[in-house]
């Protein structure tokens, strides 16, 4: 007889797909989804869901197959805490205070998910996406959005 082990971080991994999957799924049922070539509002979700069960499937047979596993390790509670509300507070500001302004908040949020990443090191990384995003999707795209909203006596 052989000794079997798992890789719990695959079967974790292929269960939140699945699940995932199955929750589109059940979400587009209720609305219409037409053909491929007339697609309806319902087709694009569950296309997705059955793409995400079909990996969730096979990234849990994966982790079933694998003969060494390595157990699932702490949460990274700090970057969750920190980089899951970013894009919220983007969204919250940038009609408010536009877009340079909530793009920076945004990253300069989203730095501080690393315990080893220092203020002036936060401040120019925000500052340099800042700049970045501005100059390619304002002026290389010409998106329109105000870059500075009413929030702000600019």
């Amino acid at each position: 007889m052989r000794d079997r082990s798992f890789d719990p971080t695959d079967i974790a991994a292929g269960v939140v797909f699945i699940v995932l999957g199955l929750a589109f799924g059940l979400s587009s049922l209720g609305l219409e989804i037409g053909t491929a070539l007339r697609m309806g509002p319902g087709y694009a979700p569950l296309v997705l869901a059955m793409v995400l069960t079909l990996l969730g499937v096979l990234i849990l047979l994966s982790g079933l197959r694998s003969r060494r596993g390595e157990p699932i390790g702490r949460l990274a509670w700090r970057g969750m805490a920190v980089i899951l509300p970013a894009p919220v507070l983007f969204g919250l500001t940038v009609r408010g205070l536009g877009f340079v302004p909530a793009i920076f908040l945004a990253s300069l949020l989203a730095s501080m998910a690393s315990p080893r990443m220092k203020p002036w090191q936060a401040l120019a990384l925000a500052l340099a996406v800042t700049v970045f995003s501005t100059l390619v999707f304002s002026y290389a795209l010409g998106l329109p959005f105000r870059r500075f909203g009413p929030w702000l006596p600019i």
